[in-house]
């Protein structure tokens, strides 16, 4: 069995079926205040999903990498063997 798109189930004649309910049950004069409202709905979807993908501060983008140093390795002065006294 073969599913397809929900256009390839119905087929045309469904289609055609489900628009003539949908006038029916919201009426004529309903359909174009819900068609608006649903285009308003999607501009606010669209936007919020534009807003929720920039960061908050547009200062705090990206920190530059840290530069590693590595540690200074402090030798102890090697003492003198000239200046002591010998025996």
């Amino acid at each position: 069995m073969h599913i397809g798109l929900p256009a390839e189930i119905f087929g045309m004649d469904g289609i055609i079926v489900l628009v003539v309910v949908v006038v029916v049950l919201f009426g004529s004069t309903q359909i174009p205040k819900l068609a608006r409202s649903l285009g308003s709905a999607q501009k606010e979807f669209k936007k919020g999903l534009d807003d929720g993908s920039q960061p908050d501060d547009p200062k705090a983008v990206v920190a530059p990498a840290a530069v590693v140093t590595p540690p200074v390795q402090v030798t102890p002065p090697v003492a003198d063997s000239s200046s002591g006294t010998s025996s």
